[in-house]
């Protein structure tokens, strides 16, 4: 029988936080994906961009937003079409 650090206890915490972070981050990116619209939030954190950054692809018209309510909503299959140029 073998004996278990307190080490042996603080790298498994460590790694289950570690997996836990991972799995929350895969949860999310499908959801993301998975819809027809994106507002400019999942948008920019989908593209690990600022808000400068999306307004400037919005002005440059590499992206072609619908405005409802004052929210910007961005086709998801345009976005992804960008990268497969």
């Amino acid at each position: 029988m073998e004996t278990i650090t307190k080490e042996d206890l603080e790298t498994l915490r460590f790694q289950l936080f570690a997996d836990l972070k991972e799995l929350l981050e895969k949860q999310d990116q499908p959801k993301a994906e998975s819809k027809e619209w994106l507002r400019s939030r999942d948008v920019k954190k989908m593209l690990s961009i600022s808000d400068a950054a999306l307004q400037n692809l919005r002005i440059r018209g590499v992206v072609h937003p619908v405005k409802i309510s004052g929210l910007y909503y961005y086709k998801t299959e345009e976005l992804k079409s960008l990268f497969k140029k």
